[in-house]
């Protein structure tokens, strides 16, 4: 059975940093491309990271490019997600997502694309 567990959310200050990691079981992320998706108040889930399941590349939404890294280690099946310059616009609740699809290349933005979800970790950011 596949799990993800996300930890590392919590309060911050607008300009701040967290780390968000996503732990992973039952499914080897080496062979997998890993998303980090959020959902705001009354908002539609959205795309934020993805880790390719190479480790060699990364795609990010706009909002967030240059601010948040992703990254992963596939010795712990992990992946993670580095915040930076955190602002109000980015409290959400995130998630981490395991694609459906072994070694899958591109697209990865449609959640569609996943098949295991974790419960998420909640970030609040204040101005």
């Amino acid at each position: 059975q596949v799990q993800l567990v996300e930890s590392g959310g919590g309060l911050a200050q607008a300009g701040d940093s967290l780390r968000l990691s996503c732990a992973v079981s039952g499914r080897p992320i080496s062979d997998y491309s890993l998303g980090w998706f959020r959902q705001a108040p009354e908002k539609e889930r959205e795309f934020v990271a993805l880790s390719h399941y190479t480790g060699e590349a990364a795609w990010y939404q706009e909002s967030v490019q240059g601010r948040f890294t992703v990254s992963r280690d596939n010795a712990k099946n992990a992946v993670y997600l580095q915040m930076n310059s955190l602002t109000p616009e980015d409290t959400a609740v995130y998630y981490c997502a395991v694609r459906r699809f072994m070694r899958a290349g591109g697209g990865g933005r449609d959640q569609h694309e996943y098949d295991f979800w974790g419960p998420g970790t909640q970030v609040t950011v204040s101005s």
